[in-house]
């Protein structure tokens, strides 16, 4: 009870309502946000205590019995106490200033030639089905293909509580080792993906772009051979002036919506490249390196052996077709565990 100090989070709550009773507030619209998204995220975690405390009552209530006939009951008590208990647990790591943030996840085939555009196919579908089976609401705004299989790259927004604070642990280079299919000779190949996860900033005023800082153009959208082709010049191109960042969006219906989406995503970049300079500054001042995204973090082993390793945190599985069909979580646990553990190390 005191190390979640949970009256200490009523109070806050109470005083956070009290403030937000007053007309006056609501004048400041962004004050007033701030205070109601954080009175959610309290009354949130209140919730999650009093359901642990709950369970945990309803646990020693049924331990107090003997019998073949309350078996079930403690069971499944049991588990029940395991589940919420391991969700806070998770939701304790996810701290970060944007992970309660929807995301926005890149794709961009590297070294490896048709190879490496069909292994970011294949993660293209892997995340797809992540967020499909996390519940989270999946948006694929922009798709370049491949030139003979697989795609160039493509953009996929997730919206939903926290999607940044998992998908954060796939940034980086991934690498593909398998026997190619595109090779006559069947020789093995080695491939690699360049997955960028940034926090999906999709309040304009959150990062101060200038209109004249931007370049705007339209062109006309078409698929691979075989695919619909658009005949209005619907896709658009936002170049930022000052750093050079172009970003595109195709796979909209209406030029309205591609630059709509396409505003987010620069807006999404610009502010990952503010808080990468930060983050270099701090570095300088420490006198750290930190590990870059540049770096692979993940290998995918189809032949001689079949296995995922990733390179942080050695966490390693031999389904390599379950993990490319979207079951990445445990990676995921891993790097947020790794995560909070160097974090409290360096406070």
């Amino acid at each position: 009870m005191t190390a979640f100090d949970l009256d200490n989070k009523i109070k806050k709550l109470e005083n956070i309502r009290n403030e937000l009773s007053n007309p006056e507030i609501w004048q400041d619209v962004q004050k007033s946000s701030n205070l109601t998204q954080l009175a959610d995220s309290l009354q949130k975690s209140i919730d999650e205590w009093n359901n642990l405390n709950s369970s945990f009552e309803d646990f020693l209530f049924w331990t107090e019995f003997q019998g073949e006939d309350v078996e079930n009951e403690i069971t499944e008590s049991y588990k029940n106490l395991i589940k919420i208990l391991e969700e806070m647990e998770i939701r304790a790591l996810l701290s970060g200033k944007y992970d309660s943030y929807n995301a926005m996840l890149s794709i961009s085939a590297g070294a490896g030639g048709v190879d490496a555009q069909d292994f970011a196919e294949m993660l293209l579908r892997m995340y797809i089905r992540w967020g499909e089976k996390n519940k989270y609401s999946v948006e694929l705004v922009d798709q370049s293909p491949g030139d003979e299989a697989g795609i160039r790259s493509a953009t996929i927004f997730f919206k939903g509580k926290y999607s940044y604070g998992f998908l954060k642990s796939e940034q980086g280079v991934h690498r593909l080792i398998r026997l190619s299919p595109f090779d006559f000779n069947n020789r093995r190949h080695t491939s690699f993906v360049l997955v960028e996860v940034t926090p999906l900033i999709e309040n304009v005023k959150e990062v101060n772009v200038k209109n004249e800082d931007i370049k705007i153009e339209t062109f006309r959208a078409s698929g691979a051979g075989g695919q619909h082709v658009n005949k209005t010049d619907s896709a658009v191109r936002i170049t930022h002036l000052p750093t050079g960042i172009v970003v595109t969006c195709r796979n909209e219906r209406s030029q309205f919506q591609n630059k709509e989406a396409a505003m987010k995503i620069l807006i999404s970049r610009l502010n990952s490249l503010y808080e990468e300079k930060q983050k270099d500054k701090m570095n300088e001042f420490k006198g750290e390196t930190d590990a870059s995204w540049g770096k692979q973090i993940r290998t995918y082993v189809m032949h001689p052996y079949t296995m995922v390793k990733d390179h942080r945190t050695n966490v390693e599985f031999g389904d390599v077709y379950g993990v490319l069909d979207g079951n990445i979580d445990e990676f995921q646990k891993a790097f947020l565990l790794k995560e909070s553990k160097e974090k409290n190390q360096g406070d």
